[in-house]
């Protein structure tokens, strides 16, 4: 069923529901109009002013639907479920629709997207060194039947400050929620739910609140690999990317790296030295990663040196060796 978002186009550009298609009532310069004569003559004139921006355009509203609804029945909504969408609302029922118009509209739908994300459940969180392929071993987990949240895969973003390289574009921080309420909603609730160790902040994304707070509480698995296994797969995670999109990033961790450190990092990039410039890169992402992980070592649950398996391998046994103690930390649970 199409879903139609009649909210003004930049109120849909800043968030919207999974798959809803913008289908405006008004422009952005016609909504503040509107919302100015209400303040300044009342709901009376507001009206009146709104029948006289969308009545030549109620034609072309429908035809937009035609085109696009395959059958007759629609989803719509507006701000707070008030007057665009039961105006939209009238009008397509008059064209000849079914209408299910969305009551309390985009506000009470996010507010159930917050719920969905602040439900306490079993998280399990796979930490580890910067390089470790955590979010690839993760991946290939969710292959084999382990239930996984992937944070960094709705952000678009691999978690530090090189995450934005070689990834499209960030979604809007509604959007990055909005569809991960769809994703848990879709997970199971019997059993560990497998997030990555994430800061705050994933690029321009921010967790809520209460959301972090789950995740911190969360017990830790940690997953070790070797430097050498470490390096590898930064060489070829980052490989392709121009030495301009890397070159640019290390003088913003300059002031924790050095700014020295920082600068033959550049230089090595721009030689060709790719492992190089990782070598320095991980002894401030080390660093930072001990001092996270002194603070939360009584969650621990289990450390595993998977040191030279495949991703594929390292993925099958943390299943295998993560079973037991998961299943004693989820029955203690209950």
């Amino acid at each position: 069923m199409p879903l139609f978002d009649v909210r003004s186009p930049s109120e849909y550009r800043n968030g919207h529901a999974p798959g809803a298609l913008s289908l405006p009532m008004f422009s952005d310069e016609e909504r503040a109009m509107v919302g100015l004569c209400f303040k300044e003559k009342g709901q009376s004139e507001a009206i009146r002013l709104g029948l006289e921006i969308v009545g030549p355009k109620m034609a072309s509203y429908v035809k937009v639907v035609d085109q696009i609804a395959g059958g007759k029945e629609i989803e719509l909504y507006c701000w707070r479920g008030g007057m665009r969408s039961q105006s939209m609302a009238w009008l397509m029922s008059t064209a000849g629709y079914d209408v299910t118009r969305w009551e309390g509209g985009y506000k009470s739908y996010r507010n159930s997207v917050h719920q969905k994300w602040f439900q306490p459940r079993p998280y399990v969180v796979l930490a580890g060194l910067t390089g470790c392929g955590k979010t690839e071993i993760l991946r290939l987990m969710q292959r084999q039947g382990a239930a996984v949240f992937d944070l960094e895969g709705l952000a678009n973003h691999k978690g530090s400050a090189f995450g934005h390289v070689g990834e499209e574009q960030q979604p809007q921080v509604e959007d990055f929620e909005n569809l991960g309420a769809d994703f848990l909603e879709e997970l199971p609730r019997d059993q560990a739910l497998w997030i990555e160790d994430e800061s705050r902040s994933i690029g321009r994304i921010w967790l809520q609140n209460e959301f972090y707070l789950l995740k911190k509480a969360a017990p830790i698995v940690i997953l070790e690999r070797s430097r050498a296994n470490r390096l590898d797969h930064l060489v070829h995670l980052y490989g392709q990317a121009s030495p301009e999109a890397l070159t640019e990033v290390f003088p913003k961790i300059a002031k924790r790296l050095g700014h020295q450190n920082a600068q033959w990092a550049i230089d090595a990039i721009m030689a060709g030295d790719l492992r190089s410039a990782a070598e320095i890169a991980l002894n401030y992402y080390d660093r930072t990663y001990a001092e996270s992980m002194e603070k939360r070592k009584d969650q621990v649950l289990l450390t595993l040196d998977l040191s030279d398996c495949s991703f594929e391998e390292a993925a099958t046994r943390l299943l295998q060796q993560t079973k037991e103690p998961i299943t004693a930390w989820l029955k203690q649970q209950h």
